[in-house]
Parts: structure tokens; C-alpha cells; sequence
């Protein structure tokens, strides 16, 4: 059977971390990912940390199963053929800064009216309007203005602190790619593409909201007090480790009192009820995490699995591949790359039954297509030549 998506062409202009995930997502989904490279490459590219032979770790965990072109889109030969190649495509993606792309040439009214199936997709950190449209933003600069810093907080070290990974750009990568399968569902059943804009400030404010602003929803003053979902998370040690546990109802809240071997407690008027841990969630946490120092980490996981309480090892990044559910799920795959080596990347996490993903392990190198693509808009041997010649393609 084909890849789910197999048969779409996607353009891809966009750079660094959320259009390239999403569509690198399209890729192993079936799609022809078509990356439009400066000549110079994507930002990633020009990075310098974990390199091979060229090819860095982000480049190849951002841009799995894509062809690339490396063409410089300032020349009048080169926009015209991207142009070219946008009557071929299905989507056209870009990131860049709000009216960066309208600079180079590239309209999206434009593109549609010249190919009304297209479907073209204008992501931005603030959106393409507003009082900060035009300012530069990274993932870290978006965390701070939509909540997700300031509940990054542990009651024992109260100093908030960012998410230590892209969490803005990758939740708005899988935005953008569920909005594009939809774009293109309506399609199947009008006709017509559409444009799609999508902000990251937008994107990270759906997603923080259900549990982050839990105190921020609910706006009459008669609502009662409570405890949100991130108060009551916490990373514990134990003699020798770290787990992390989760408390959600009494059963958790007994389970746990056993476990430690602190029974009792289930009985004390200020935890016996959801109510009274509520107002005494400090005095509880610290007994709990005094009692924890006792047990070692295997052992007291052993304990609150019999009870039923959820917990987990908290686990090192290179701890993780032999993680049990892990190994089971087959969830992380090594292959080899002609440049970069040795490669661990991991699967994509939906599995179809009747459309299997494609299993595309490889990342192109810059410009690596270049020539198969220009023979897609006619570019013939000499063509490609004399371009390669003038300095459009690389």
C-alpha cells in the first residue's frame, strides 16, 4: 500500500526547527519534501556543533527524507524557477520573517491564483501583523511571553527556568503539519487550496493553556481555589537517583503512603481527603521526600508499581535507547548516512495499519537534488550547466 501521503509535493522554504520538523513529519508520511536551499544552505546547516563531515546533528534530526536545491532565489532565473516548480506542488511552506518572502518575489495570492490546488502555508514567530510582527524570535524569546518560563518552577529551587529543549518550535511544527493534512482534506472534497498563517506565539498559547493557565481559565470570582497540574509534579531523590512520580487521586496519595512505608499518613486529617492535601500540598511534599531518602531507586519504583502509583525513572538522554518500552516499540532506529556516519533518529510515532509511513533514512546534502529537480521544470543537461555556470544552482 502507498505511504499515506504519498503523490503530495511539498515546497519547503522554510529554516531551522518548526517548518522543517513539520515537514520532515509530511516526508516520512509519504510526501515529496522539496527543500529550497540558499546557496549558502539553511541556517542549520552553518551550524558547528556535533558535525561530521559536514552534516551536523540538527540538520539531520530536522530534515530527514527531503530532497534539497540549493538556488539563489535574488537572481531572476532562479525565482522563476521556483515559481515553476510552485505550479507542480501542493504546498508551499515558509518561515522566514513577517514580509521576508514577499521581498524575494514570492506572493502567496500569487502562487494561488496561478495554482488554485495549492495550498500555501506562512509561518511566523508573532504573526504577519502587530506591534512585534517584524522582530526576530526564537524559541526561548516565545517561551517567556506565553506562561510556559514562569511555571518552570520547582519548590525547592525557586527560580523559574526555560524548557531545556525547542518546545515552541516543535509543538508548532506538529500544528503546522496537522494543519496542512487538513488543507489538504478540504481539498479532496472542494477543489481548492487555501493560505494558512501561523503564528508560534499562537500555536504555543493553545498548547500551554489546558493544564498551564488551569488558575487563568475559569474568570468569576466565585470560582474555588486549587492546585494545577504543574504544582503538584516534581522530580524526587531518592538514596541513590532520581524518579519522577505523579499523584493525580487518592488511590495515587494511599498507594504512596505504603509504598514508604508511612501508612499512617493516609489517615492524617490534613491528606486524607483531596480537599485537605490541597491546602497542605508543601506539608505533604516534604514529608514524602524526606521518606524517599530511605529507598533506593529500583526499589522504591518496584514498591509504588505494586500499589499502582505512576512513576518512572528519571533517565539520562543516553539511558534512553535501552529503555525497555523503547527497545519493545522499536521507537529509535540506527542507520547509516554516506557523510555523517553512524545515525540514531527516531521513528515516526503514528502507526497506520493500512498506509504504512515510509521508512526514509537519508538527509540530503546541500543542493544534493539540485539536478533532478530542475529536469522536473524541463531544465535539461545544458540548462542545468549554464546555471550552475552563472551561479544560480549549487
Amino acid at each position: 500500500m502507498p505511504a499515506p501521503l504519498e503523490g503530495i509535493r511539498i515546497l519547503d522554504f522554510s529554516q531551522v526547527v518548526a517548518g522543517p520538523v513539520a515537514t520532515m513529519l509530511l516526508a516520512e508520511q509519504g510526501a515529496e519534501v522539496i527543500k529550497i536551499e540558499a546557496l549558502e544552505g539553511d541556517i542549520l546547516r552553518r551550524g558547528q556543533s556535533f558535525v561530521k563531515n559536514g552534516m551536523n546533528s540538527l540538520t539531520m534530526n530536522c530534515n530527514r527524507g527531503k530532497k534539497s536545491i540549493a538556488i539563489d532565489l535574488r537572481q531572476p532565473e532562479g525565482l522563476a524557477i521556483v515559481m515553476e516548480l510552485a505550479l507542480t506542488a501542493d504546498v508551499v511552506i515558509q518561515n522566514f520573517r513577517a514580509g521576508a518572502i514577499e521581498r524575494l518575489g514570492i506572493d502567496a495570492d500569487e502562487l494561488r491564483a496561478a495554482n488554485d490546488r495549492l495550498i500555501t502555508v506562512w509561518m511566523s514567530g508573532y504573526g504577519p501583523t502587530g506591534p512585534l510582527a517584524e522582530k526576530p524570535v526564537f524559541d526561548p524569546v516565545i517561551q517567556a511571553v506565553t506562561g510556559h518560563i514562569a511555571v518552570q518552577e520547582n519548590p525547592q529551587i525557586p527560580l523559574p527556568d526555560v524548557h531545556r529543549t525547542i518546545i515552541m518550535d516543535k509543538s508548532t511544527a506538529l500544528t503546522a503539519a496537522q494543519a496542512i493534512t487538513v488543507a489538504l482534506f478540504v481539498r479532496e472534497r472542494t477543489g481548492q487550496g487555501q493560505h494558512i498563517e501561523l503564528a508560534m506565539i499562537d500555536s504555543a498559547l493553545y498548547f500551554f493553556w489546558p493544564d498551564g493557565a488551569m488558575r487563568h481559565a475559569l474568570l468569576d470570582d466565585d470560582v474555588s481555589a486549587g492546585v494545577t497540574l504543574y504544582e503538584s509534579m516534581s522530580v524526587a531523590q531518592c538514596a541513590d537517583g532520581h524518579l519522577v512520580y505523579f499523584l493525580v487521586d487518592d488511590a495515587n496519595w494511599q498507594g504512596m503512603f505504603r509504598a514508604i512505608e508511612h501508612p499512617e499518613w493516609g489517615e492524617d486529617p490534613r491528606f486524607s481527603t483531596s480537599l485537605a492535601r490541597m491546602e497542605n500540598l508543601p506539608a505533604a511534599g516534604d514529608l514524602i521526600s524526606a521518606a524517599l531518602l530511605d529507598f533506593t531507586r529500583d526499589d522504591l519504583l518496584a514498591r509504588l508499581d505494586a500499589e499502582d502509583v505512576p512513576a518512572a525513572p528519571m533517565l539520562a538522554v543516553d539511558e534512553v535507547p535501552s529503555y525497555p518500552q523503547v527497545v519493545h516499540n522499536e521507537s529509535l532506529v540506527e542507520w547509516d548516512h554516506p557523510q555523517a556516519g553512524r545515525v540514531r533518529s527516531p521513528k515516526a510515532a503514528a502507526k497506520f495499519s493500512a498506509t504504512p509511513n515510509e521508512e526514509r533514512w537519508w538527509v540530503p546534502t546541500l543542493g544534493e537534488q539540485t539536478d533532478e529537480i530542475l529536469s522536473m521544470v524541463g531544465r535539461d543537461d545544458d540548462a542545468i550547466a549554464a546555471l550552475r555556470a552563472d551561479g544560480i544552482v549549487a
